[in-house]
């Protein structure tokens, strides 16, 4: 298992490395319209869609148009809109549960949901013609917070944090990984070798008080965006989102921390 897991990131790295490091916004826009629309396509199929491979396909359409074309589209709004739908519905969902699949409720669900991943991906092509390396500084405080709070939870776990949608996850280790962004975002932001990278931005924009305030605010969004999906499997009764990442489940499995993130992200450095 770990072998194909090894495995399956080197390939995905030798495709996406080369692109960020030539800053392709063609090729890199190619990618990412091809993992948009896996990832829709698995979260439909956890909403039990009847037409998965359909509906991925339109929203992908329209997602190419809109990152190729320079249609005029305020993304901010867009980016308000997904913060909005976590707030308002999303993140309710975890206490109150889901509803049941044949009715419109899952529909609409499935319609937030998908809009939220749309919104994410969106947010990746903005961060990235902002620069590459703003787009790895803003994802690696997710990879952070999950990294610190495996290591945290191993060490210390032994309060549950959802119980019934995760096993797995405790407050200990969600702490830990908090602490852990607090920590290496505030070294990025004084490194004067990255002064264009999302930690020293806000550093810049908003102070110490604004930086540590909005690390916070994205290390518990990614721990809700992971939450979700998997109370969105645990419905489902399926393991990962898919098999197409061989040791690593699917697309979904590998975005959702990020799916509240990103929005929320862009729209911070669009503000400041």
């Amino acid at each position: 298992m770990l072998k194909t897991r090894i495995a399956t990131a080197v390939v995905l790295l030798a495709v996406l490395l080369p692109i960020l490091y030539f800053g392709n916004f063609f090729a890199f826009s190619i990618v990412t319209i091809l993992f948009f629309g896996v990832a829709l396509w698995e979260s439909l199929r956890l909403f039990k869609n009847p037409a998965p491979m359909i509906a991925a396909v339109v929203w992908s359409a329209l997602f190419a148009y809109i990152i190729l074309s320079g249609a005029a589209v305020s993304f901010s709004l867009l980016f308000m809109l997904c913060a909005a739908f976590w707030l308002l519905r999303l993140i309710p969902a975890l206490k109150l549960g889901l509803p049941a699949f044949n009715g419109p409720s899952n529909s609409f669900l499935s319609g937030i949901y998908s809009a939220s991943i749309f919104g994410c991906f969106v947010a990746i092509a903005v961060l990235f013609r902002h620069s590459p390396v703003f787009l790895l500084s803003v994802m690696a405080i997710v990879w952070v917070a999950d990294i610190g709070a495996y290591f945290s939870g191993k060490a210390f776990g032994k309060n549950k944090l959802a119980p019934s949608i995760s096993p797995g996850k405790s407050w200990e280790g969600a702490i830990g990984g908090w602490i852990a962004v607090l920590i290496i975002s505030s070294l990025v932001a004084v490194m004067a070798s990255l002064p264009d990278t999302f930690p020293a931005q806000m550093l810049a924009k908003g102070g110490w008080g604004g930086l540590l305030a909005v690390m916070t605010v994205l290390s518990a969004a990614s721990v809700v965006g992971d939450l979700f999906e998997s109370l969105l499997k645990r419905r489902a009764e399926m393991k990962d989102s898919s098999n197409l990442l061989p040791g690593h489940g699917g697309v979904l499995d590998r975005i959702d921390a990020l799916i509240p993130v990103l929005p929320v992200a862009a729209l911070l450095n669009y503000w400041w």
